[in-house]
């Protein structure tokens, strides 16, 4: 891929980002859509012609797959995105992370992201940002915590009991530099959440002095407030304005850099409206809150879909799946298909492969789609979000309204007529209350 240093000139934008997930992916364009950032997510890095179409824009977005990634596939899904930065010099390159964190050594390296991605900016430190209190997300003195659910109780991430039993990433240890340091980002120094006030003994600004002077490359942030965000965003925006800036972690990142960013649009909320015909769902997600989501869609036809059959190779399972679906679609029926185990199998190197089976809700959607378009979709679990929209016909999203904290509506860019315009919601197994199915059908 080839940007022209005109095209570079005239479509830099302030801010550039790559999700490691769909669905975190679609939480930052909504993030900076409502803070009035004129804002895009590709679904691929751009060519010349592509970036020249889109415009003046603030803040460009990326969407990915690294979170699924082994360390030799993640460098080749990101060396594209190291170019882009490389080429456009965004004032930050936000890598985003989930909220929780979760990722390992192996599969989903946040540390390999950070050693592949950091040589593109100029600046030589990399900002960590810990918490998303608007999701539940909260970092007290670099140790994570989360809520189960939406509303639901707050645990420290190590005994979180849906992440501490993560089936591919599980989060065995709550403080964040230990965690990282696992992964490559020794040495973290720490902006602890107590030097944000304007009474604090030592300043944030002093502290990130004192640690810089010492050396230090990789600064964490905690996050146990909203408030916190906007005295992290007008340090990284002070700071990215000396030398371009790597800055890691969830949405919170964005919505720090946005608080600080200048000229910016007002914004009114935006609602979204009841379907205007039948509502296609893909659960792939075996969480607790997306089953009791999928418990609570009394407006759907549910069909449970075996999940290690769905993976067989010869597809003929699949192809029958997909039939059902047809049927119930064009029957005008609200329609959700989810992915159940069958009995003794895992989603952990046992009878059913994560990756593969997020692959095969792929091409299910796929499959579904070519024979009855649908004007609304949902696609539910980081990594089924991620393949499934790789498989479908788009090049594209922008933002279009939000059902839920971290569940946004978004409308589908393609070349393809039928696809062009869709909406559709990408959600993570933890995102969203237990109506929110029936809210993408009735509106909200």
């Amino acid at each position: 891929m080839v940007i022209e240093s005109n095209a570079t000139a005239r479509h830099r934008p302030h801010l550039l980002y790559y999700g490691d997930d769909f669905t975190g992916a679609t939480d930052t364009l909504a993030t900076a859509a409502q803070a009035g950032l004129r804002s895009m997510l590709l679904l691929a890095p751009p060519s010349v012609q592509r970036l020249a179409a889109l415009g003046e824009i603030d803040c460009l977005g990326i969407a990915g797959i690294a979170r699924s990634l082994a360390p030799a596939q993640m460098s080749d899904e990101l060396a594209p995105v190291a170019d882009l930065a490389r080429r456009l010099q965004p004032r930050v390159l936000h890598y985003k992370t989930c909220s929780t964190f979760d990722s390992a050594p192996d599969v989903g390296s946040i540390g390999g992201a950070v050693r592949l991605l950091s040589p593109a900016m100029p600046s030589p430190w990399v900002a960590i940002v810990g918490g998303q209190p608007n999701l539940q997300r909260f970092c007290l003195f670099g140790n994570l915590f989360a809520a189960a659910g939406a509303g639901g109780d707050v645990f420290r991430i190590d005994r979180h009991p849906t992440m501490s039993r993560h089936p591919v990433t599980p989060m065995s240890e709550a403080d964040l530099r230990r965690h990282l340091a696992r992964q490559g980002l020794e040495g973290i120094g720490l902006i602890p959440w107590t030097s944000y006030d304007a009474d604090a003994k030592h300043s944030s600004s002093a502290r990130l002095l004192a640690l810089r002077e010492a050396g230090v490359t990789h600064v964490l942030w905690d996050v146990a407030r909203q408030s916190d965000l906007a005295e992290i965003g007008a340090q990284l925006w002070t700071a990215a304005e000396h030398a371009p800036l790597l800055a890691v972690g969830p949405s919170s990142v964005t919505q720090a850099v946005a608080s600080a960013m200048p000229q910016r649009a007002t914004v009114a909320s935006a609602g979204v409206a009841a379907a205007s015909g039948p509502v296609l769902v893909l659960a792939g997600s075996l969480s607790p809150v997306t089953a009791a989501q999928v418990a609570a869609a009394k407006s759907f036809e549910i069909v449970r879909l075996d999940a290690a059959r769905l993976t067989e190779a010869d597809g003929q399972y699949c192809a029958s799946a997909a039939l059902a679906l047809v049927r119930h679609l064009r029957a005008g029926r609200h329609t959700l298909a989810c992915t159940v185990p069958s009995q003794g199998a895992t989603a952990n190197g046992g009878t059913i492969n994560a990756l593969r089976l997020a692959q095969a809700g792929g091409r299910l959607l796929a499959q579904v789609l070519r024979e009855v378009p649908v004007s609304r979709m949902a696609i539910a679990g980081g990594d089924t979000s991620s393949h499934g929209m790789r498989a479908l016909d788009a090049w594209g999203l922008t933002h279009a309204g939000t059902l839920a904290p971290g569940a946004p509506i978004c409308r589908l860019k393609s070349d393809v007529p039928a696809f062009d315009g869709m909406e559709i919601l990408l959600k993570g197994g933890q995102m969203g209350g237990e109506d929110l199915f029936e809210r993408l059908v009735h509106g909200a």
